[in-house]
């Protein structure tokens, strides 16, 4: 016998993401590069979550431009 369970397909993390209150915009650099600047909102109840978000991605962003500067396509594991 199988189990049925119906769903929203909309999933659950866009219902997370609308919680949090971190915005996003683009902006020119001084080279007239596009950059990606998070906002935060500093009243908010989750400021503590929104901001440990926003360095994550702040940090894999830097290992992913250290990657490509270093030459190096994939991380290596050590055994």
């Amino acid at each position: 016998m199988t189990k049925v369970v119906y769903k929203s397909l909309k999933s659950e993390r866009s219902a997370k993401s609308a919680e949090r209150s971190v915005g996003t915009k683009r902006v020119r650099d001084a080279k007239g590069k596009w950059k990606i600047v998070h906002k935060l909102d500093a009243n908010s109840a989750s400021f503590d979550e929104d901001f440990r978000y926003v360095f994550s991605k702040s940090v894999a962003k830097a290992r992913k431009e250290n990657r490509r500067l270093a030459g190096t396509a994939v991380a290596t594991r050590k055994r």
